[in-house]
């Protein structure tokens, strides 16, 4: 078994395999794994880089079984059974799981991709956070005025959602501290959300909650505005243009188009077609996972977030048990565990299983407590929860924002 991406997807199904005794083999570009929703907690300077990778050859040996090639694969033979990564080297596989990911979708807007920053990455994070601290001294070198930094986040989904709030804390914490030249009225966050409402997919009253606590935050949020243009300095939204001196790119994700993907069909939103258990059509002895997978659940596609990820490299990996002993493979089923989002300190929005919601201090605790329960890692859970605790006891004496080292 060959399984191709270490994000959420592809590490369930080698865990899955190593339990059931079995060795598969796991390819990435990278020799780490990133857990991406604590990436804007990066990009702020609430974490540090190392509280959210993990080696991928630590993990696979804390499961016990599993094999790890570093290579970017940019070709599938499907009839020799093969894949060819970018050098030239071949891997035979008997089976195939595809769990490749998404990219940030920039939706054709002119310009956004070269002026937004996506957070996405762990390099996106570090890159985030150097133009941040670079637009801060810039602000403070700019001398007495008006609004001397403005920063604009596009996306009012969780990753748009939580960067607006840490940013908005940061801004509260280092201005008239680390920056005294600073005010925190010197310094302007703006939301945008192309639909009515911020958090889409959420209870209606999780998401006036939402928006509600980021503008007692001092975050301008405007919904029902979507971006046409972005510029050098400036966003062009329906009402006109909004100045930008940071823009981060929050707005969604898609399947890339790569040349290991090309040919394969696609469903309206772009990602693979799969069947009920997750196999593709014409090759069954191929799975895709998580966010490239157009797997749906009762009305619609799943989100591409990572418990339906999780949830369907577990199931990919028991299917080819099922097969191994000529059982016919069934059905993926998700189990939906429900949503969360953190505005910031003591602030959150949870939508959990059997409708319970809840906002405030109780959601943000089980917000922490989640992800402290999913990262990798002993040691990356003791660092975020120490970071956290530090943060939280002494709010006002925390560390300066320091960009990261050059690579």
């Amino acid at each position: 078994m060959v399984v191709v991406g270490a994000g959420f997807a592809g590490l369930a199904a080698m865990a899955e395999f190593a339990r059931m005794g079995w060795t598969a083999l796991l390819v990435d570009r990278q020799p780490y794994t990133t857990f991406q929703p604590l990436l804007y907690q990066v990009a702020t300077g609430g974490l540090n880089v190392e509280d959210v990778a993990f080696p991928v050859r630590s993990l696979l040996r804390w499961m016990g079984r599993g094999r790890f090639v570093q290579g970017r694969v940019v070709a599938i033979d499907w009839d020799g059974g093969k894949i060819t990564l970018e050098g030239g080297r071949a891997i035979g596989y008997d089976h195939l799981m595809l769990a490749t990911g998404a990219v940030p979708r920039f939706y054709g807007v002119p310009g956004a991709e070269n002026h937004g920053l996506p957070l996405h990455t762990l390099s996106d994070a570090a890159r985030l956070r150097t133009r941040l601290v670079a637009e801060l001294e810039r602000a403070v070198a700019s001398g007495p005025g008006p609004l001397r930094m403005r920063v604009v986040v596009v996306g009012g989904g969780p990753t748009g959602v939580e960067t607006a709030g840490a940013l908005a804390e940061l801004r509260d914490l280092l201005t008239g501290r680390d920056y005294p030249e600073l005010r925190a009225q010197d310094v302007s966050i703006e939301l945008l959300e192309a639909t009515p409402g911020l958090l889409p997919g959420f209870h209606p009253r999780l998401s006036r909650y939402a928006q509600s606590e980021l503008r007692r935050r001092r975050v301008l949020v405007l919904t029902s505005s979507a971006v046409r243009e972005v510029r050098e300095g400036a966003v062009l939204v329906d009402s006109g243009p909004r100045p930008a001196d940071l823009l981060v790119w929050a707005a969604g994700v898609e399947v890339p188009d790569i040349p290991m993907l090309r040919g394969l069909p696609r469903t309206a939103s772009g990602r693979l077609v799969v069947t009920p258990s997750l196999q593709l059509p014409d090759h069954p002895e191929a799975f895709a996972l998580g966010d490239v997978a157009g797997a749906r659940g009762a009305a619609s596609e799943l989100p591409q977030l990572a418990q339906p990820a999780i949830q369907a490299g577990r199931h990919a990996a028991r299917q080819l048990s099922r097969i191994a002993r000529g059982l016919e493979p069934q059905p993926f089923i998700y189990r939906d565990r429900g949503v969360m989002a953190t505005i910031g300190r003591r602030a959150a929005v949870a939508e959990l299983r059997g409708g319970l919601r809840l906002t405030g201090t109780t959601a943000w605790l089980a917000w922490l407590g989640l992800h402290l329960v999913e990262l990798l890692g002993v040691r990356n859970r003791f660092s975020v929860l120490l970071n956290w605790t530090w943060h939280y006891v002494a709010w006002r004496r925390a560390a300066g924002l320091i960009p990261p080292a050059p690579g």
